[in-house]
């Protein structure tokens, strides 16, 4: 396969060593693998990459756009359905989690509008320019 804008490709290794190691590991190699096979397993990993994303681009200039969507992968996947079915379940967690900060955030923002208010009431003066407590009354400026 061609590649659609060849570029330079980095010397030396891609991925740290000990990730590749913990990888070797999983797979049943020994505790202490040798360095030829992290070199030849991180070149093999991103070969993959480089050609899953040209892949990607591939797909994305028969639809006739520039840009590579998530949907371009999951085409270039759909061949394989372990690795689909992880993407799927990997872009399912990252909805969840940015729905739940989302949430949090407008929690968040309602919880300091309450403190705000509450602390208005206590504060709040009667014209003579002194608080209900005897102190200087402040202005404070309203959270919209």
């Amino acid at each position: 396969m061609t590649e659609p804008r060849m570029r330079m490709r980095q010397k030396g290794q891609q991925f740290a060593t000990p990730d590749l190691e913990a990888y070797l590991i999983a797979f049943g190699d020994d505790r202490n693998p040798l360095p030829e096979t992290v070199r030849v397993l991180d070149e093999i990993v991103t070969d993959y990459i480089i050609e899953t994303c040209h892949a990607a681009a591939l797909c994305a200039s028969y639809s006739r756009r520039a840009k590579i969507k998530v949907d371009d992968f999951k085409f270039t996947l759909r061949k394989d359905p372990k690795k689909l079915g992880r993407v799927t379940e990997l872009l399912q967690k990252d909805k969840e989690i940015k729905k739940s900060r989302r949430a949090f955030e407008v929690d968040d923002d309602a919880a300091t509008k309450e403190v705000v208010g509450a602390v208005k009431e206590k504060d709040k003066d009667d014209g003579d320019g002194k608080t209900d407590d005897g102190r200087k009354s402040k202005k404070v400026k309203t959270v919209k």
